[in-house]
């Protein structure tokens, strides 16, 4: 098994590097760069006070479609492309960009004037609140309901809660999010729910209990609008992979020698259903941390990772891009290797390492 992890964490290295390499490639066949950016607001600026001073605007304007043509030193492009490394060979940044990665230099944003890390450590608290509540709460509701929609398997009970996961699936979460703001949050019904941020002001005033109380009732909504579409898809894997066990020979003959339901259900059956539910998790605990919450983030005014890579994507700023990128990518591939050891620590039958051998 150490060999088998050695060869997975090697693995990582040519998949970190392809993934961002592939990236790069595309960001910067892009059109609209970041000097690209800088260069339309100092246009905007200078036009806007060319208005004020009675000259129509007209001072960054002509018929020629260069920089230069437009009223833009050369000399401050060349500026910008030094202080951005764009005087250098796409391949050279690649390199220095990847070198600095490795030791966890993601470097300064371009248009924020933080450091990459930093920005994320402030954003992360907003995302590791709605990413762990909400995964508790898929997989507390989820799996118990998916074990008991098998057990009554065509039952009322089944057709019904079939039917409001369903639906819950269809309703796109930020769609719930607003229907949440109307009814609970002073829209047009009760005012029961704060609307913006984790915290109250007063939060720094608070008792410890107050600051547990005040944090959680900030979250109620937020964590509900991002968890009414996880209900489905959990809960009916749960329910097919326990049904697919449920009628193995394995059962009968458990059955037959006198095993109780629940010494059946728990000691065998969730053991080798709940495998495939496992095999899930690397990627909805990424979906739900990184990238699920970009709407609800907005909607609820939490300025979380989600919304952070939405702005650098807008705003082309190249360091938050690929920081958050590489940090994504890395924990991704790190979770896919915890997840194949859980599958060893639950039946230890698999065995990775032998198959790859």
């Amino acid at each position: 098994m150490a060999a088998y992890i050695l060869r997975r964490l090697l693995l990582m290295i040519p998949t970190l590097v392809g993934v961002m390499l592939l990236n790069f490639l595309i960001v910067q066949a892009a059109p609209g760069g970041p000097i690209d950016q800088i260069l339309a607001r100092f246009e905007g600026l200078s036009a806007e006070s060319s208005t004020h001073l009675g000259g129509g605007g007209d001072t960054l304007e002509s018929s020629g479609t260069s920089r230069g043509s437009r009223g833009i030193p050369q000399q401050y492009i060349e500026q910008l492309e030094h202080q951005f490394g764009f005087d250098k060979p796409a391949h050279e940044r690649f390199i220095d960009m990847m070198g600095n990665y490795a030791t966890f230099d993601f470097g300064e944003s371009f248009f924020r004037g933080q450091p990459v890390i930093s920005l994320m450590i402030e954003r992360l608290p907003v995302s590791i609140s709605l990413g762990l509540w909400t995964t508790l709460l898929v997989y507390l509701i989820s799996i118990p309901l998916g074990i008991r929609k098998a057990l009554r398997h065509g039952s009322a009970f089944d057709v019904w809660t079939s039917g409001v996961v369903i639906v819950g699936y269809a309703v796109p979460g930020f769609l719930f999010a607003l229907l949440l703001i109307v009814l609970f949050a002073g829209g047009s019904y009760w005012d029961l729910f704060p609307l913006r941020g984790l915290t109250s002001p007063d939060f720094a005033d608070l008792s410890t209990w107050g600051k547990i109380k005040d944090y959680l009732w900030h979250i109620v909504l937020p964590v509900s609008a991002s968890a009414i579409g996880s209900f489905a898809t959990l809960t009916m894997l749960t329910k097919n992979s326990f049904l697919d066990e449920i009628h193995r020979q394995y059962v009968l003959t458990a059955r037959a020698k006198g095993a109780s339901e629940n010494r059946i259900l728990y000691g065998h059956v969730f053991r080798n259903a709940m495998l495939i539910i496992i095999a899930g998790l690397p990627s909805a605990l990424i979906g739900i941390f990184f990238t699920g919450s970009l709407l609800i983030e907005v909607i609820f005014s939490l300025d979380g990772l989600g919304l952070l890579g939405f702005e650098a994507v807008t705003q082309r700023d190249y360091p938050v891009i690929f920081g958050t990128l590489y940090l994504y990518t890395l924990i991704g591939l790190v979770l896919k290797l915890v997840s194949d050891l859980t599958y060893v620590w639950i039946d230890p039958r698999i065995d990775f390492a032998s198959r790859e051998s």
